[in-house]
């Protein structure tokens, strides 16, 4: 019998481990963990996800495969548990399907130029944004970090390194429109 959740120490519990060590740290058994959120009748739920496991050999594509009835005969496994795995394995299939966005790359001034010009071009407020850039210049993420009044937005560095962190940018590009349309740098832009 594995251990119950509470009688183990918090850095070793599936879901801080999550939080700590991210996703790709865990063993298949403690993902499985995290989705059934608690054991059943003295069983850990480290003890009920091997049981899963065991239902298809160890293979998590043939555990995905078994219909909702044969999951709810798995030891701790009720009609809740069931179904939040059921919706886990459509969520990864419906994510395998889907198609990836093209991937645009930022290779000079007037290709953030063509990005932005027409979305920023006749606002009545200022915007700030981020590019989010991969170490091959493409975009991973667009961020609107402020929107603000007629004539300034006020925007701090921790607002614009915060999403670029949150990213895990390699690099970044700032860019935000003047409503009154002339795009001659203030004294407030070359202080940010």
């Amino acid at each position: 019998m594995t251990a119950i959740l509470t009688t183990l120490p918090n850095a070793e519990r599936p879901r801080e481990r999550l939080w700590t060590l991210g996703p790709t740290a865990l063993t298949t058994a403690e993902l499985l963990a995290v989705l059934i959120g608690t054991g059943k009748g003295g069983r850990g739920v480290l003890e009920v996800a091997g049981c899963l496991l065991a239902i298809s050999e160890g293979s998590l594509r043939g555990l995905a495969r078994r219909p909702h009835a044969e999951l709810l005969q798995a030891d701790g496994i009720g009609p809740t548990k069931a179904a939040r795995l059921v919706a886990a394995f459509e969520l990864g299939a419906r994510l395998a399907r889907e198609e990836r966005p093209p991937v645009q790359r930022i290779r000079e001034p007037e290709d953030v130029v063509r990005l932005y010009v027409g979305r920023l071009r006749d606002l009545q407020v200022e915007e700030f944004h981020l590019l989010a850039l991969d170490s091959q210049s493409q975009v991973l993420r667009e961020v609107l970090v402020t929107r603000g009044l007629l004539n300034s937005s006020l925007v701090h560095p921790r607002e614009v390194f915060r999403a670029a962190i949150a990213e895990a940018a390699a690099g970044i590009i700032v860019v935000h429109n003047h409503p009154s349309g002339d795009p001659t740098p203030s004294a407030e832009d070359r202080a940010v």
